[in-house]
């Protein structure tokens, strides 16, 4: 086992595609929203069909607020060592501290010939880049006195002066598979970038090469653990299994866990430009394998435990999948009023590594969903019987205005009744979940406690647009024919009502199936 104990980070791994940009940056951006810990991009700066790396980064930094960047990885050849330190250290200045140097040899020598780079041989390349790598720390040592002096063959740094350097101890993450590069991670490498793509036999070869690592290291006097290991992987996820990384989930928690326990990878980059497995991985995946990992960790053999475990519920008739599907938001808002941040809504903690969903349990969770349904449709049935009522309110010649504004007064009730009747529904059903749904799943799941204290802050939110569309309904039944009130409470009501809907559902409905509405249900 070649487990160093790092703490496990996730991240991303994103194509910088030109023709698309403000896709590439909503990417970014979603994978700090669901909780990544690292943005990466390749660079490539002789493909015009890609941004530009640094470009990009330097946007997307802008554009987020926590997550950490870095190219994956940067082409030394075409990005000169002076100038790139001094562009990490102010970019993770900018930041507070949210940038780290994946740095390459260099690849597709063509290319970067054609554009004015110079044609390196595979040895040149790896010296290249071991000097490379002293004048970027030389730039960063701006407690050391003196300019800098690094004579090397292919950079000549001398008497330049140090500095800025970053707002903390940015990290070199070097890709290499030969032994010669591999040395060089092991002596001046801050961290190993591979992707598993590129390693024919998969992870049996990561042991000779995390070998050569650690010789070099312990020879340049390091302790091999001081080395991180990274992996761009990548898959697919899926219902059955299909082979490494092809899977469902919790196939994908199994396999990582193994990675980082047995080989010591401890970030995982996922290379996707797929919104749906970028969110799997963030919010299914990564949570359940730091669990798996840090119980390891803790107490060795409970990895092994807890697969004959679920092996077993599964055979009892559970499923580790969770089969219901949340509801999502449709997006759309018919109101122009905004009655809360939807950004600021927290989320729910990820569930135990592994857990069974016994058909029961399945049950309950659906049960929430059908019952949100049923309001989506009653919904839908009150915006239908409006819109009905206001295209009867006009009276299509005055020998009918009579006998017209009689029906339009009488079809003004029902719709009072209807809705009246649709608010109540509304109201009953978050009575109920705020005076014994919401109290049980508190004292079952203490971290649950900031999504039902916003949840219980919505339903309030939302009271009170019930109350305003009942107001409309009265100033109806006085002033016939003038909808105006009524359409905007009714709008304001869709869109926060189908809003909640959503949030209750994505954060509640599997803590509900494995804890139920009530004490002993499950």
């Amino acid at each position: 086992m070649s487990d160093h104990g790092h703490e496990l980070a996730f991240g991303g791994f994103l194509t910088p595609s030109a023709g698309r940009p403000e896709q590439v940056v909503a990417r970014a951006k979603l994978c700090e929203q669901v909780g990544l810990d690292l943005v990466t991009f390749q660079d490539h700066p002789y493909q015009p069909g890609f941004l530009d790396t640094w470009t990009l980064m330097s946007f997307v930094a802008a554009a987020t607020s926590r997550i950490t960047l870095a190219g994956n990885v940067l082409n030394l050849p075409l990005r000169q060592p002076v100038v790139l330190a001094r562009s990490v250290a102010s970019l993770d200045l900018l930041t507070g501290g949210r940038v780290e140097l994946g740095l390459g040899a260099g690849a597709f020598w063509e290319a970067i010939e054609a554009v004015g780079g110079r044609r390196l041989s595979p040895g040149a390349a790896v010296d290249a880049l071991d000097e490379a790598i002293r004048v970027i720390r030389e730039v960063w040592d701006t407690g050391r006195r003196g300019m800098i002096r690094v004579e090397g063959e292919h950079y000549r740094v001398v008497g330049a002066k140090r500095g800025p350097a970053p707002a903390h101890p940015a990290e070199i993450w070097v890709g290499a598979y030969k032994p010669r590069m591999l040395r060089l991670v092991g002596r001046a490498a801050d961290g190993w970038l591979p992707s598993l793509a590129y390693l024919p036999k998969g992870p049996a070869e990561l042991p000779a090469l995390n070998a050569v690592i650690d010789e070099a290291a312990a020879e340049a006097g390091r302790d091999p653990g001081a080395v991180r290991r990274l992996l761009n992987v990548t898959g697919a996820f899926s219902r059955s299994s299909g082979g490494f990384l092809d899977g469902p989930p919790e196939q994908w928690v199994e396999e990582l866990a193994g990675l980082a326990l047995d080989h010591g990878i401890a970030t995982f980059v996922l290379g996707s430009d797929e919104p749906r497995a970028i969110q799997l991985f963030a919010q299914e995946v990564a949570p359940a394998v730091r669990e798996l990992v840090a119980a390891e960790r803790t107490t060795p053999g409970s990895r092994a435990r807890a697969v004959e475990e679920q092996q077993a519920a599964v055979e009892a008739g559970g499923s580790t999948a969770l089969a219901v599907s949340p509801t999502p938001d449709p997006g759309v808002r018919l109101s122009a009023r905004r009655l809360w941040d939807e950004s600021t809504r927290p989320a729910a903690p990820p569930p135990p590594a592994g857990h069974v969903y016994t058909a029961r349990g399945q049950a309950v969770g659906q049960h929430l969903v059908d019952v949100h349904d049923h309001l989506r449709q009653e919904l839908t049935q009150v915006r239908d019987l409006l819109e009905q009522v206001k295209r009867g309110a006009v009276a299509p010649d005055a020998a009918r205005a009579v006998l017209n504004e009689m029906t339009m007064r009488q079809n003004n009730w029902t719709l009072g009744a209807y809705c009246a009747a649709y608010c109540t529904a509304v109201t009953q059903h978050h009575g109920l979940e705020d005076a014994s749904i919401f109290p049980h799943l508190r004292r079952a799941d203490a971290g649950l406690a900031a999504v039902l204290d916003r949840l219980e802050e919505e339903h309030v939110v939302i009271h009170g647009v019930v109350e305003s569309v009942d107001r409309a309904l009265v100033d109806l039944i006085r002033q016939p024919g003038d909808f105006t009130e009524l359409q905007a409470a009714v709008d304001l009501l869709t869109d926060t009502l189908l809003s909640h809907l959503s949030y209750e559902e994505r954060e509640i409905v599997e803590p509900l199936a494995r804890h139920g509405f009530f004490a002993g249900q499950l």
